[in-house]
């Protein structure tokens, strides 16, 4: 996996940002999702990095990355601190400007990206997400099922965090193999490297902080956001599984033009791990979008 590529840790602010970089081009920043690591673009990097200078991240709580404590109000954890993560290491890179593709969590990561550092982000495809605001308003018993762990992971310290720890192998495939296609999406070498992160110590607290921050100080600043008139202005593209949750329950184009001034989309043949089940779609899409 990532031939090519070279793997390094920045201390952003005394958390260690763990990424793989390679290619050549224009900087492209990619985002993964719960509870995964950037490995989930293992089969798309190599491509994009023919035309881009690709910058391959782990979130903060995940993989590599540092894993500092969630804190009272969950700051640690808001995706307001998990986008300046990322605007700081594409600055230490030399990136004062940037293309972004993001799945899951990384794109309400990538979503904040674009709002707190609106002239540095070009262009942005979103996978797989509503808007967090719009998808917490909209909750309905279908959703509640499908994302169970959304409402599991936010419960107070410790009890999530136990059970995770406790199997994390189990946890990671009672996720991931719930999707529609199962765990045939995921490569064997791919699948070690998501288990051997899970197992690691403080990701656990990383995933709930990153949950916790979600359901409550990163809901104020979306309000925040909507209540100013503040949206999402770059060119964005959103993409999401049309076998996905966000099929089933939202509106999800509509969600996004009422938080972004530019926007298109569309439902594409896969559930929700749409890197690793329709990667040669993806590249197109992406590549369509980006290179304009």
């Amino acid at each position: 996996m990532f031939q090519g590529f070279e793997k390094h840790l920045r201390y952003i602010k005394g958390v260690g940002i763990a990424f793989r970089i390679g290619g050549h081009g224009p900087a492209l920043l990619l985002l993964h999702g719960h509870p995964q690591t950037h490995v989930i673009w293992h089969k798309v990097a190599e491509t994009l990095a023919q035309h881009f200078t690709v910058i391959a991240a782990d979130l903060r709580g995940y993989g590599d990355s540092g894993k500092p404590d969630d804190d009272a109000e969950h700051l640690n954890y808001s995706k307001r601190t998990m986008a300046a993560d990322m605007a700081e290491l594409m600055s230490d890179l030399g990136f004062e400007r940037f293309k972004v593709l993001a799945h899951d969590r990384g794109a309400r990561v990538a979503h904040r990206l674009g709002v707190d550092y609106a002239s540095r982000v070009e262009r942005m495809v979103l996978l797989d997400i509503a808007p967090t605001l719009a998808m917490y308003r909209g909750t309905n018993e279908a959703f509640a099922r499908s994302y169970w762990h959304w409402f599991f992971l936010i419960r107070p310290q410790p009890l999530p965090e136990m059970l995770i720890n406790s199997a994390p192998a189990q946890y990671l495939k009672s996720v991931m193999g719930a999707r529609s296609a199962g765990m045939a999406p995921f490569t064997p070498e791919a699948l070690k490297e998501y288990e051997r992160c899970l197992a690691l110590p403080g990701t656990a607290t990383g995933i709930c902080g990153d949950y916790r921050a979600s359901a409550t100080i990163d809901l104020v600043h979306d309000q925040a956001d909507i209540d100013a008139g503040v949206k999402l202005t770059c060119p964005l593209k959103v993409m999401w599984g049309a076998e996905g949750a966000i099929e089933a329950c939202f509106d999800a184009l509509s969600a996004w033009c009422k938080v972004a001034t530019q926007v298109e989309g569309k439902a594409l043949p896969c559930g929700h791990y749409i890197a690793e089940e329709i990667p040669e779609i993806v590249l197109r899409e992406v590549m369509i979008f980006l290179l304009k």
